[in-house]
């Protein structure tokens, strides 16, 4: 059913083909079935690596080849010495045992992020069953009637329908950098490249003015772009720089690591043999010393297995994957890896007011029509309200100039209202929120869009533009349209004059106040135009400000009559002399959960900015009952800001909590100005505009509900909300995550750096190696894998909050934590070489039963430093030995993999251990927790005398709100 040359068919033929009606689109069920057929519309992805594959890539690395080569070689000697091959079999099985774990943990982190991008993925909206619906990307199928819009990623090739004014970017298929004027009534060649193919829209490219409707008669890879997808595959990992890091820190550990246990080697040699014997006669040596050399080589290359942390970045990875989940249950969807790690950072969140400090449910409260005030009652999107006038109802049927501003309203607008169940008591709409406001309104006096079109249908349009801050449509006018304009008064000249020509159509314009009373020459009084005089002016602006200082959101509605449409209608031709029909003022409640999430940041040392298209009275207002000025802070305004150098502006950032009636251009320089102060900023947007300010600041954060897909796509997180305070909450996961990141290496530096000590200082007094490999290597994945991952799910400690943001450039290591790392290597060394010198002396250099006793004590004091390692700062009391259920797992899980290396006989001979009574924990219970004390000490320490971080609170006495000075007029 996919078409190969709908551009060279007329639009009727293309839907015949297709089956589909462009009035109701598809039917759901017919949808299913088309989708089950077709596939989904995506581009074929590179296939994950497979178990084999993924599986190689854990054998794959130098230390690991080197400890295969030694269990080699200890079966070899053991088969020639009679010995058995019980321990090389052992190592291999340990081995393979860290590569699955290592593998099953890749997996897990793996699926985890592909399922954060399918949620990442563009949604469409779609007419099926003759409703607009919003559908993932991946759903649609050929047939489907799509709706395109300025700023959305066209889902799939498209055959157009309808065009308004469309101009779509198709750089990433053509390489045209210029947008394209789309007209949906031309035929093209059959051969035609794809540049010239006007009356198409392909999958990928973007829409950048107006609007359009387009059946999809291509999905997936029999799209253009699905032609060339080799160069597109749409997932690609990514390297973040906290695991660049981690990787270095691991590698110079590898090359450390491998300096040391050739010294504890080279040592043992010198000490337990002949090295003469060597030099002299090389077979007698290895004949003589077989044993020892080969159990110095599989000591130092064990060593080397437990010392290297090879886990971590799997451990990171899963971490950051975790950490991404639990952000999206808080409603933040981060789309790059690397904004987990600078979201710890942000030191300023420049925020939007409407919908993300506000709810976002636009409810029109109060219209100014000809000087009288009409108050409309009703809340959200519930089509039901009543009309008043000084408390009085009002029937709005019997009052023409309402009538007339309401199908404006109504006919300027693009949002749809669909009920969103069957009771009649359940609304939504679909599209700009704000156009919904309008719409709802209408709907609470009877109107209704299929009604009203009919009666005047659209035939043309001027798209909003944030530049221009203002939209127009373009009508036919009905016989019964009912606008009365007295011939005798007009102006000879004026564009109202209707004896010559006779009326045809009109035009109505919404937008900012401001600029609507600046383009209109008259105002609609009593039913006709009348000239607008300065007072008339002087009113509505006072009407205007007293709306906003009531924190509503204004919109101004005008008209302008016309007796012909142009073939190409301008902004400067059309939306001049108009006729200023009335005010319309919307109320958009703030969030109750943001102020105490403004509070929170604020003490978190993190400023929150509101940065707002909105007028200065109402952004002033909103920040005000948030709670978002402080003391002297400065307001700043568009008009002012663009006045400002760049020098100036930066010097005046720091002092300003809310600007107003700003562009997105604005926003730019504002990101800037923060950046030159060197804050860490985050900054929300929704519309294309505002995909460069969100490329520029740290953290680009764009909503989910209203954004555009250029935005989405721009930004490095994604608000499902739309809301601020999960913006908060994202900044304290992401806290949370570098948290728990460097609780885990610096748990398992400690513990791996302490193990290098215990060989090390025992080799180095002359005493037998503490530990065999197979218990060095059972060490190494018993107490580095589980506790670690349980220290990454840590939910956070009570003072997260409280804490200044951490500088970008901080190690993840600091000097300090380099400090506790050695000071706990020693304590975990100094119990361990002493419980393994204990056993030695009470049961007559019994080595065996001396290395378990070392053994028991290692494991058992590193899973109880796992408790102390869940802060470093908190003592465990404090946070709660028990809240932590994965650790409670973790650890329990290793004590009893611990006790069946001890106690089960089958496997004693294996890892040499010979079982402990319990006379013997008794003795060493106290050094086991010897490790886990000293932590708890030094943190006492910490808690005593902190680092100055400096003083971040904030004054929270009562705002006071004044303009900037020293702005320049």
């Amino acid at each position: 059913m996919m078409l190969t040359d709908a551009h060279a068919k007329p639009v009727e033929e293309v839907l015949r083909a297709l089956e589909t009606d462009p009035e109701v689109g598809l039917s759901q069920a017919e949808a299913v079935m088309r989708l089950h057929r077709f596939g989904p519309n995506q581009l074929r992805e590179i296939p994950p690596p497979g178990l084999l594959e993924m599986l190689w890539a854990q054998f794959n690395n130098f230390v690991v080849w080197m400890l295969i080569a030694a269990a080699v070689i200890s079966a070899i000697i053991g088969v020639y010495a009679e010995e058995g091959y019980t321990e090389a079999l052992a190592i291999i099985a340990i081995v393979i045992l860290n590569a699955i774990i290592g593998m099953v943990q890749e997996r897990r982190a793996e699926n985890a992020l592909r399922e954060l991008q399918k949620m990442a993925a563009p949604e469409a909206h779609v007419l099926r069953d003759g409703r607009v619906q919003l559908v993932p990307a991946r759903e649609l199928v050929p047939g489907d009637v799509v709706i395109l819009e300025t700023g959305n990623y066209v889902p799939a090739d498209l055959r157009l329908i309808e065009t308004i004014n469309l101009k779509i970017n198709e750089a990433a298929l053509t390489g045209e950098s210029e947008p394209v004027r789309k007209r949906a009534d031309l035929l093209v060649d059959a051969d035609a490249s794809l540049g010239d193919r006007s009356n198409l829209a392909f999958m990928g490219t973007v829409v950048t003015y107006g609007r359009g409707r387009g059946v999809v008669i291509a999905t997936g890879m029999e799209t253009e772009i699905g032609r060339i997808a080799e160069l597109l595959q749409s997932y690609e990992e990514e390297e973040t720089p906290l695991q660049r890091r981690l990787n270095h820190l691991g590698k110079l550990l590898g090359y450390a690591t491998l300096v040391i246990c050739g010294i504890v080697f080279g040592v043992g040699i010198l000490r337990d043999t002949a090295v003469g014997t060597l030099l002299r006669a090389p077979l007698e040596y290895l004949q003589t010393y077989q044993e020892v050399v080969l159990e110095l080589f599989m000591v130092a290359v064990s060593l080397a297995i437990a010392a290297v942390p090879e886990g971590l970045p799997a451990v990171v990875t899963i971490a950051l994957a975790l950490g991404m989940r639990r952000m999206v249950e808080r409603h933040a969807l981060i789309r790059r890896l690397p904004a987990v790690e600078t979201l710890g950072s942000v030191t300023v969140i420049c925020s939007d007011k409407t919908g993300t400090l506000t709810r976002n449910e636009m409810t029109v409260v109060q219209v100014e029509l000809d000087g009288q005030t009409i108050h409309v009652s009703g809340e959200g999107f519930m089509p039901q309200g009543r009309f008043y006038v000084d408390g009085h109802e009002i029937d709005p049927h019997r009052n023409p100039d309402l009538q007339l501003l309401l199908r404006a309203s109504l006919l300027a607008s693009d949002a749809v209202l669909n009920p969103a169940g069957d009771n009649g008591r359940e609304w939504e709409v679909v599209g700009d929120p704000t156009e919904g406001a309008l719409v709802v309104l209408a709907a609470k006096a009877g109107l209704e869009r299929k009604t009203l079109e009919k009666a005047q249908p659209r035939v043309a349009e001027i798209p909003f533009d944030s530049e221009r801050k203002r939209m127009t449509t373009i009508h036919r006018l009905a016989s019964d349209f009912g606008l009365r304009i007295a011939n005798g008064d007009d102006e000879p000249n004026s564009p109202l004059a209707t004896r010559h020509p006779p009326l045809a159509y009109i035009a109505y314009v919404k937008g900012a106040p401001d600029v609507i009373l600046e383009l209109s020459t008259h105002y609609h009084h009593r039913g006709r135009p009348a000239p607008l005089t300065e007072e008339v002016r002087e009113r509505i602006r006072r009407a205007n400000e007293e709306m906003a200082n009531r924190a509503l959101r204004v919109l101004a509605i005008a008209y302008r009559p016309l007796a012909e449409v142009p073939d190409d209608p301008h902004p400067g031709e059309l939306e001049r002399d108009l006729v200023f029909l009335g005010l319309v003022g919307m109320h958009d409640k703030p969030r109750p959960e943001v102020r105490p999430a403004i509070e929170r940041a604020r003490r978190a040392g993190i400023r929150t900015v509101m940065v707002t298209g909105d007028y200065r009275d109402t952004a002033v207002a909103v920040a005000r009952e948030l709670g978002l000025l402080r003391p002297e802070s400065l307001v700043l305004t568009g008009a002012e800001l663009q006045r400002l150098s760049d020098e100036q502006l930066a010097e005046l950032v720091d002092r300003v909590d809310v600007y107003a009636r700003v562009s997105p251009e604005h926003k730019v320089r504002i990101v800037e100005a923060f950046k030159r102060r060197e804050a860490i900023v985050a900054m929300t947007g929704d519309g294309v505009n505002d995909a460069p300010a969100l490329k520029r600041a740290h953290i680009g954060i764009a909503m989910g509900i209203t954004g555009t897909d250029v935005a989405r796509e721009t930004a490095d997180m994604v608000l499902t909300d739309d809301n601020y305070a999960s913006i908060v909450a994202a900044v304290e996961e992401g806290r949370v995550i570098y948290d728990n990141i460097r609780k885990f290496v610096y748990y398992l530096l400690s513990c791996n750096v302490g193990e290098i000590l215990i060989i090390f200082s025992a080799i180095l007094a002359g005493l037998p190696s503490p530990l065999r490999p197979i218990q060095l290597l059972w060490v190494n994945l018993v107490t580095d894998g589980l506790p670690a991952l349980a220290l990454g799910m840590e939910k956070g400690e009570p003072d997260i909050m409280e804490r200044p943001p951490r500088p970008p450039q901080q190690p993840i290591l600091t000097r300090w934590l380099w400090s506790l790392i050695g000071i706990q290597a020693v304590v975990d060394a100094m119990a361990t070489v002493t419980a393994f010198v204990w056993a030695l002396w009470t049961s007559g250099y019994d080595v065996r039963f001396a290395q378990t006793v070392a053994f028991a004590t290692l494991v058992m004091a590193e899973l109880l430093r796992a408790y102390t390692s869940r802060s470093e700062r908190l003592s465990l009391w404090h946070l709660g030995p028990l809240t932590n259920r994965w650790m409670l797992v973790a650890t329990a899980s290793s004590t009893l993999l611990l006790l069946a290396v001890i106690y089960v006989p089958f496997l004693q001979p294996v890892f040499s251990t010979v079982a402990l009574d319990r006379s013997v924990w008794l003795v060493i219970l106290p050094l086991m927790a010897l490790p886990a004390l000293a932590a708890e000490v030094a943190k006492l320490f910490i808690r005593r005398w902190p680092p100055d971080t400096g003083n971040t609170a904030e004054d929270r006495g009562r705002p006071v709100c004044r303009t900037a000075e020293g702005v320049p007029s």
